[in-house]
């Protein structure tokens, strides 16, 4: 049975320093940052504020229509400017291949579906879409999606050794899995990634902070379970809250930091500040909104992550989409909601640290500041101009 590992840091043997590359990138751009686009963005939705209540004269608001006009050719213009040089390179060494199995929901938990989920996840794995197609001999690193295996994995040997045998030598599997601590009585379940290397040992671990409500855990639990309400995961007392932000360093591997499903959408909680990693794996399983537009909405937060903070999003998600996003929110590569299928891809660089990753809330403190600050200046001078006409 394997040791439980420390939930934020292990150390495995290198990594290999190369595999096959998939597309061909030109060195990353590093355009030059400004305020000047988030305050024009403040500007153009201050705008009808700035033309409502006293704002009456026709050049006055001609004024503001036209200055809310040109902050947004602007914006839109600096947008085009710095997408169209921002060519994203990728990190030497690292080749990355997502699975994605799209297994029904009402499947997942089933005994019959836990047994079957690690063939699936392994077929699939080693899928060769072309006779060029190395499969996962070209992955230096595997990820797999939230809960992949519907079962605990360190108590589960069998599992680990088919896991070493199916990952060639420096190949790391990441994968989701439910964990359990303790024993007995004071068993303690966690929603978790596990890092796992070729030789089937689970080299370091993340808890999942930001839990459900009523998904992962009942709040209140006794009131609720006395009037008939249950959790849709169901565990003894539900899961429990991981210790959050950390960072995953393993040889060879670029330090990355891990968020679990919904644990995307909080932009404060995304990284550790103190220890900022290099890419970000985003492991969900959106099975629960079937196809409707929530798969999409948290693939959006995904790429909005990846802007705010200049650093690449790995996604894998169950059912979709699942995709390599690079650090200026663009898709390079992915599998569409509801198809079975692999992402392969490089690592796409990461950026120096962004304004928001700098600033954070006091950057969105500021520019609240202006925009009210402005609104009340232009408020004040129509007053005096209708006092005085």
């Amino acid at each position: 049975m394997a040791a439980r590992p420390h939930p934020h840091r292990l150390s495995v043997e290198s990594r290999r320093p190369g595999a096959r590359r998939h597309r061909r990138h030109r060195p990353v751009g590093q355009p030059r940052r400004s305020l000047r686009p988030d305050l024009s963005r403040s500007l153009v939705f201050a705008a009808p504020a700035l033309l409502s209540g006293n704002a009456r004269g026709i050049a006055g608001r001609g004024t503001v229509l036209a200055l809310a006009g040109l902050l947004v050719v602007g914006n839109l213009g600096y947008g085009a400017w710095r997408l169209a040089g921002a060519d994203a390179g990728t990190v030497e060494g690292i080749r990355l291949r997502i699975v994605q199995p799209a297994i029904d929901q009402s499947e997942k938990w089933t005994p019959e579906a836990r047994r079957a989920a690690l063939a699936t996840y392994l077929d699939l794995s080693d899928s060769r879409r072309s006779p060029e197609d190395l499969g996962i001999l070209g992955a230096t690193h595997l990820v797999w999606p939230e809960t992949a295996l519907p079962f605990f994995l360190t108590e589960s040997p069998e599992a680990l050794s088919a896991i070493a045998d199916a990952l060639p030598p420096g190949t790391t599997l990441i994968t989701g899995a439910p964990r359990v601590d303790g024993s007995g009585g004071e068993r303690r379940y966690f929603n978790s990634v596990y890092a796992v290397d070729d030789g089937g040992r689970i080299v370091a671990a993340y808890d999942k902070a930001h839990l459900v409500p009523f998904g992962e855990y009942l709040p209140f639990a006794p009131l609720m379970e006395r009037i008939g309400l249950r959790q849709i995961v169901q565990s003894v007392g539900g899961f429990s809250e991981g210790p959050g932000r950390g960072v995953v360093s393993l040889p060879g591997t670029p330090p990355f930091g891990v968020l679990i499903c919904y644990e995307i959408i909080f932009p404060d909680a995304a990284i550790d500040r103190a220890r900022r990693p290099d890419w970000i794996v985003n492991v969900t399983n959106d099975g629960w909104f079937g196809h409707t537009s929530g798969p999409y909405q948290h693939l959006a937060e995904a790429r909005l992550r990846a802007i705010e903070e200049g650093l690449p999003v790995v996604r894998a998600a169950n059912t979709g989409v699942s995709a390599i996003i690079d650090a200026h929110g663009r898709i390079t590569a992915s599998v569409g909601l509801g198809e079975t299928g692999v992402v392969d891809g490089g690592l796409p660089v990461a950026l120096p640290p962004t304004v928001y990753a700098r600033h954070g809330r006091l950057l969105l403190g500021g520019l609240l500041f202006t925009t009210f600050t402005l609104a009340a200046v232009f408020r004040a001078r129509s007053r005096r101009a209708v006092d005085n006409g």
